[in-house]
């Protein structure tokens, strides 16, 4: 390996293969923006898929498509103008703008600044004497304030309506569950998922495609009655897992915890089953995805750190560059976010939950006598029925007296008990309206691609020389096979391959075509961007007297087989999308043991 870090390896990879690299260079760019290449657009899109096959085919959850920009009300409900901050400080010599929470963590053994109240960070800045990355200017003294991290916008045109870019895609599903549920038929539990573009005016973009200012979430809610639904825990009960609770990260002493899900939540490690079961899944559909295991981890949040929502959270987490970087987060939201919605929009955010039986329940009940309430209050007697309303419903109790009091836009007013007609009726009911709780596990897609390039990346020696490639999983790698002839002036060879092309393409491969070069190059054209395997068209193969022959290659460990033209797409078909190992081919057919991968 080169002295170079992991993250500059894959940062210059990533570019001359492309994956990705900084956006608008033309222009001089702009942090936090990056445009996906050919080869990063397609790795990217095969893990929406690999994830919408996983949570939301397998789950049967509904996937929806909301809009990324959104009115002012909905994150004046959610809770994101007033709470969705970062802690900025800003250097008093070149004005350059920093997250604090991130100085002391790279300056100090503090791993979770951001859960530190602001006065606490300004000491921390002082004591430790920081200085600003930008120009060297110290930061002590300086203040430390809330940034709010949305994107603010106009919908319309003149004195418009204010909007914001989303900063999750989470509010799309809350706001249009009064539609989601008539599909689901009112009936819980159901999921709805998304995934789509999300944007957040980052203070100090950094690490690459780890922290931007637009990125893609994949996001499952999962809608469930707290009192009665319960997951499929014994799906993913033997799933072994590295947890990282919160009681551990707090101790002196504190580790690791290797344990199953099934065991963790009936040890109450895992405090709800529903997060368990999400945890269970995800491992294993990111072992399946490619990424290492040995450098993978779910850490609970501590107290000071989980989202107003939440009354608990982990977090996937996966080790680059000697960082542990947080890829998913796995809360439990409860009613807030429904609750929430119902509370400031016109619409209903409720399910209604039958009973086994029907009960027989008191309903206090008013019916104002108008005619006394409207010359009396005015304007406000519509405000006074409902306060009235309001009042029967939460506490009976305030209309035994001979008068009633009532608070409308502040100010107090009394009514007559019998002006508000009053009484108490019997009725049978056969359910009741629920908030559903919420469960969600929201995924950073961008963050994820970057792990599995990051966990990829492999170095080794074939023949007399260095080799790099990335052993991605054929679930995700941009490109399935990589066809080539042998020599690329020869045109029974030629036509061959292309031929070969038509065909894998017809059976769903993605194929890249490649005659430039000697066959080793062109090899390692493909190892460096992950293809898998790759197919040769020789002389050998076409002029023996038996069926025409190519030669399969398989990536990680060069190694080539020999198997015929007519049976090359089912056999594809077999290692590369039906799990069946690559040592099944080699036993079944003659391996290539010519120097064509020099």
């Amino acid at each position: 390996m080169s002295m170079e870090t992991e993250g500059e390896r894959l940062a210059e990879l990533a570019k001359r293969r492309g994956y990705f690299f900084g956006a608008s260079g033309a222009y001089g760019g702009a942090a936090g923006f990056y445009t996906f290449g050919p080869q990063g657009a397609s790795l990217k899109s095969n893990v929406e898929d690999a994830w919408r096959d996983r949570f939301t085919v397998q789950e049967g959850n509904f996937e929806i498509e909301a809009p990324t920009i959104m009115p002012e009300p909905v994150f004046e409900a959610s809770g994101h103008l007033d709470g969705f901050d970062d802690m900025l400080v800003e250097c008093p010599e070149c004005g350059e703008s920093h997250r604090a929470d991130h100085l002391i963590e790279d300056a100090t053994a503090i791993e979770e600044a951001e859960t530190l109240p602001i006065p606490e960070v300004e000491a921390l800045i002082a004591d430790h004497e920081l200085q600003c990355p930008t120009c060297g200017a110290h930061l002590a003294g300086e203040s430390v304030d809330d940034f709010n991290l949305m994107f603010e916008t106009n919908i319309g045109p003149g004195s418009s309506t204010p909007g914001y870019l989303r900063p999750e895609t989470a509010q799309g599903i809350f706001v249009e569950f009064p539609r989601i549920k008539e599909y689901a038929r009112n009936s819980l539990p159901f999921g709805a998922t998304q995934i789509g573009r999300a944007y957040r005016n980052e203070i100090s973009p950094r690490k690459s495609i780890v922290r931007t200012r637009e990125f893609t979430q994949a996001e499952l809610e999962q809608f469930v009655d707290p009192e009665r639904d319960e997951p499929a825990l014994e799906s993913v009960a033997d799933v072994a897992v590295t947890l990282y609770p919160a009681a551990e990260q707090e101790a002196d002493d504190g580790d690791y915890v290797e344990t199953t899900v099934g065991a963790a939540v009936e040890e109450g490690i895992i405090g709800d089953a529903w997060i368990g079961y999400f945890l269970g899944i995800a491992q294993e559909w990111y072992e399946r995805i490619g990424v290492d295991m040995d450098r993978f981890r779910f850490r609970q949040h501590l107290a000071g750190e989980r989202a107003h929502y939440a009354a608990d959270c982990w977090d996937a987490e996966s080790e680059v560059d000697g960082d542990w970087i947080e890829i998913a987060g796995f809360a439990y939201r409860g009613d807030y976010d429904l609750s929430k919605h119902s509370e400031y929009s016109d619409d209903e955010f409720t399910i209604f939950r039958q009973f086994d039986e029907p009960k027989t329940v008191e309903t206090a009940v008013v019916e104002p006598d108008m005619s006394v309430l409207g010359p009396e209050f005015g304007g406000a007697a519509g405000d006074v029925k409902s306060a009235l309303e309001a009042l029967a419903e939460r506490d009976p109790d305030a209309f035994e007296g001979k008068t009633v009091t009532v608070e409308v836009d502040g100010e107090t007013h009394e009514v007559d008990v019998d002006v508000a007609n009053f009484r108490v009726e019997t009725q049978t009911v056969s359910g009741e309206h629920i908030t559903p709780h919420v469960i969600e596990p929201s995924f950073g897609v961008d963050r994820t691609v970057y792990t599995l390039l990051a966990h990829a990346y492999e170095e080794d020696d074939v023949g007399d020389e260095t080799r790099t490639y990335l052993s991605l999983s054929p679930d995700v790698a941009p490109t399935d096979v990589g066809v080539f002839p042998l020599v690329s002036n020869v045109e029974r060879l030629v036509e061959r391959a292309e031929g070969l092309v038509d065909d894998l393409r017809e059976s769903g491969f993605s194929v890249v075509y490649d005659d430039s070069g000697s066959i080793g190059r062109r090899y390692r054209r493909q190892d460096e961007v992950g293809t898998p395997f790759c197919v040769t068209v020789d002389r050998d193969g076409l002029e023996g007297d038996g069926p025409d022959t190519v030669t399969i290659r398989e990536r990680d460990t060069a190694r080539q087989v020999r198997v015929p033209v007519d049976d090359l797409v089912a056999e594809l078909r077999a290692v590369e999308r039906g799990g069946q190992p690559f040592d099944d081919l080699v036993d079944r057919y003659d391996l290539v043991e010519s120097g064509t991968d020099a």
